[in-house]
């Protein structure tokens, strides 16, 4: 399974800090993977509780093998229509960009969530991953909706439509982390499913310099950069 808990490393602190969970609060995690931000949460919030939710059972099984909060639980459940009980808090890292009506799932957390803290990626043309790889790749990359919350003005104008008051927007540019060496994040990009698909027809070669040319000495590491959005 990819790590994106390492990919996100140097991302997690400050997403963390954005969040300002308070003791007592509850917390809704949105798109929880495999649930670093809510174990974090729930340390943050404790005696409150967090819930996670996600789409992948694969996911939130290991969400559970890894979580021994008392206060963290999660559910197997489509966060865009699921009736959620209220909570302070909706948080979700890269948990939000693949709704397929975005106005509607937006509407039904603004019902559950009195402040919302979200951390989505820049249009594409800002990170560098999501250039170099498909590049090497043969350019071939279809899928836009990790940046469909990217156009800062249509993001803003989602969350207002969805009853959110002005949301801040704050820009952070990190790496991202692939693997310890070449052959670890070669190995990572081929899990992810269109580079897995197009690594199984060509540019195996082509990939591994890319990867090489990004290789630190302190792991794989490509340029990104992401929003923060707030809003109450």
């Amino acid at each position: 399974m990819f790590d994106y808990d390492a990919e996100m490393r140097f991302y997690q602190p400050q997403f963390r800090a954005a969040c300002g969970i308070r003791p007592g609060d509850r917390v809704l995690d949105v798109g929880c993977g495999s649930g670093q931000s809510t174990r974090d949460a729930g340390r943050d919030a404790a005696p409150g509780v967090v819930l996670g939710v996600d789409l992948s059972e694969r996911m939130l099984a290991d969400a559970r093998r890894r979580t021994a909060d008392a206060n963290v639980s999660y559910l197997h459940a489509d966060a865009s229509t699921y009736a959620f009980e209220s909570y302070d808090v909706g948080i979700s890292r890269f948990g939000v960009m693949f709704f397929a009506e975005p106005a509607a799932a937006f509407a039904n957390l603004r019902r559950a969530c009195r402040r919302i803290v979200l951390m989505v990626w820049q249009p594409r043309a800002e990170n560098e991953w999501a250039r170099a790889i498909p590049e090497a790749l043969g350019g071939a990359f279809r899928d836009e909706s990790p940046f469909s919350l990217g156009d800062r003005e249509q993001t803003r104008a989602l969350l207002m439509a969805a009853g959110f008051d002005e949301p801040t927007f704050t820009a952070v540019r990190e790496p991202i982390y692939y693997g310890a060496d070449v052959e670890a994040a070669y190995d990572n990009v081929r899990q992810l499913r269109e580079p897995g698909k197009l690594l199984a027809e060509r540019g195996q070669a082509a990939l591994r310099k890319v990867l090489a040319e990004h290789d630190t000495g302190d792991g794989v590491l490509f340029d990104s950069a992401v929003w923060i959005v707030e809003a109450e």
